[in-house]
């Protein structure tokens, strides 16, 4: 068996030096040696320099060991470096919105960045990104949904008549314990203010008293304009079903009366009605200086998240219905009665399911023309 040969690390720089002044395959020959050596060799140290001919380490020092390791530790640390700032700033914008539309951010960027940097630059646990995407709630939030749709319910069912006391008293009664001040937090949380408290009757729009995110009404009945986004209307209104209630929220441009923004809910928050709604309205209709957002005083409409929301586009002026005054937004107010009329059947509830079917088919094939028509005789 032949012993191969072992060339130490001068003899190859040198060897490479002489190929690029001469000819390559003599002097391969020359030295006895295989040309693709010397190609090779070219190559490596093209390509690693002082760390090439390093072989099985037979002719590096620990010095240059050492600090060839450390090389490609801090290449590996500023390669991780510069995607965890790609991916703070791709994520910037959803940030801001909280938990709900981070996860939406990595659910559209997977194919892009893996999961568990997105979770570490994001401070997201990857158990709860699992649980958002296949919505399995922990007990406490089970336990929350569900006494937030006990009071709903049990609010409704008297006619918004009961206030945090009989609400406490009618709850346990159904196997729930929660004092009257536990309930009196789900209500204002929710926008529920009962007909008969002193905070309905200095207002009949459900708002916190002293709220600093209240507009005065500019808009003040003006329902013609000249042009698109000049005065967008939105409202909220409440769908009876056969298992519970629904929220539909919508947003119209009231140049042409399209619906550009809705979105049908099972509770009040504003993560489930004026938010979504703006989101599909400015997705479908962009935004002009000077547009004049107009809207009830529900605590869905005066909140401070809208009201940054809406800020950060920087040309938009809020207004606001007065109190008790139903026709400062009666558009709106005519488009819930006509929506009802023809989808409420009077024999017969629908389920959830269908409501929700229905109501996607209605506002799909919605005919402007006839939506404008008919709103014109109210």
């Amino acid at each position: 068996m032949v012993k191969r040969k072992i060339y130490d690390r001068d003899f190859k720089v040198n060897a490479v030096k002489l190929a690029l002044k001469t000819n390559g395959r003599k002097l391969a020959k020359e030295l006895g040696i295989a040309t693709t050596n010397i190609y090779r060799w070219q190559a490596d140290l093209e390509k690693y320099g002082t760390d090439s001919f390093c072989g099985g380490g037979h002719f590096r020092t620990s010095e240059q060991k050492r600090y060839s390791a450390l090389k490609r530790t801090l290449r590996k640390e500023l390669k991780y470096a510069e995607l965890q700032i790609e991916i703070f700033r791709s994520a910037s914008k959803y940030i801001i919105e909280g938990k709900p539309m981070i996860f939406h951010f990595i659910e559209k960027n997977l194919d892009k960045y893996p999961l568990w940097q997105m979770c570490k630059v994001l401070g997201i646990c990857e158990l709860s990104y699992y649980r958002w995407r296949d919505k399995i709630f922990s007990p406490t939030q089970l336990q929350k949904a569900l006494i937030e749709k006990e009071i709903t319910s049990i609010f409704y069912e008297y006619k918004g008549r009961y206030g945090n006391g009989k609400i406490s008293a009618e709850l346990e009664s159904r196997g729930i314990k929660l004092n009257k001040f536990s309930v009196s937090k789900y209500m204002k949380k929710m926008g529920l203010v009962s007909k008969l408290s002193s905070k309905h009757k200095r207002s009949s729009s459900s708002f916190i008293p002293h709220n600093h995110y209240i507009f005065p009404n500019v808009l003040n009945r003006q329902f013609n304009t000249d042009g698109p986004s000049q005065v967008w209307l939105s409202g909220i209104t409440r769908l009876e079903t056969l298992n519970g209630l629904l929220f539909l929220t919508i947003i119209i441009d009231l140049f042409d009366r399209k619906i550009i923004g809705w979105n049908l809910s099972k509770g009040l928050t504003i993560k489930e009605t004026s938010m979504p709604a703006w989101e599909m309205a400015v997705h479908n209709r962009k935004t002009k200086k000077g547009l004049i957002f107009h809207s009830d005083r529900g605590i869905q409409y005066a909140n401070k998240v809208l009201t940054r929301k809406l800020d950060s586009y920087k040309n938009i002026t809020r207004s606001m219905s007065r109190k008790g005054n139903h026709l400062d937004n009666e558009i709106l107010k005519s488009f819930f009665i006509l929506l009802k009329s023809e989808l409420v059947d009077l024999n017969m509830l629908l389920t959830k399911e269908q409501m929700e079917k229905k109501i996607l088919e209605y506002i799909e094939n919605l005919d402007e023309n006839i939506f404008c028509c008919k709103l014109s005789n109210f």
